[in-house]
């Protein structure tokens, strides 16, 4: 079963994240993580030594988006897939992930459903854009139980496009765990903005 998905309290405006002149100032590392347009699956398991694992929570049809979904969701052709995953490395989980697919693309790309989706859509070499659209901390319980942090969360979203085509949307949170190997991510500072 789908979980919620969370909910914003800040969010940066899509411009700011596109030029990458965002309103606040973050370290480095987590600009490098947040706003970025490496692999996170490829970056956490850098920082970890790690392999990534994928735990699925629900792969569902989802005939509207939901209230909380990144406004470029509507770009993607219904019906929809929403899949959401745990990103498990070693004994920590490290993020949470969901992303919504026309579903014919999804039944041709995600045919082995436990791996990430960067590898899905890379087999074969295939060529890819990736443009992270959005940025924001979201607040949910259910997370601050997986993560056993308190939130807010860093998010970000993105698409991943082919031949100029939007693939999917994909939503990412991070748990502060991350901060052993990327230092403080200034999460906490930026409750005043709420």
């Amino acid at each position: 079963m789908l979980l919620p998905s969370p909910k914003p309290v800040w969010e940066a405006l899509t411009s700011s994240v596109l030029s990458g002149q965002i309103p606040i100032q973050l370290p480095g590392a987590w600009q490098l993580m947040l706003l970025g347009d490496g692999s996170p699956t490829r970056h956490l398991n850098l920082l970890t030594g790690h392999e990534v694992k994928i735990k699925i929570i629900a792969m569902e049809s989802e005939p509207k988006p939901n209230q909380n979904a990144p406004y470029e969701v509507q770009e993607l052709n219904p019906p929809l897939l929403r899949r959401q995953v745990w990103l498990e490395c070693g004994s920590k989980t490290l993020a949470w992930a969901e992303s919504w697919w026309n579903q014919s693309e999804a039944e041709h790309h995600l045919k082995n459903k436990n791996q990430p989706i960067w590898q899905s859509l890379t087999q074969g070499r295939s060529e890819l854009f990736r443009e992270v659209d959005g940025l924001s901390l979201v607040q949910a319980k259910w997370l601050e139980t997986k993560f056993q942090k308190e939130g807010p969360f860093w998010s970000r979203h993105y698409r991943f496009f082919r031949h100029e085509k939007e693939l999917t949307v994909i939503r990412e949170v991070f748990n502060p765990e991350l901060e052993i190997w990327l230092g403080d991510s200034h999460r906490h500072q930026l409750k005043t903005i709420q």
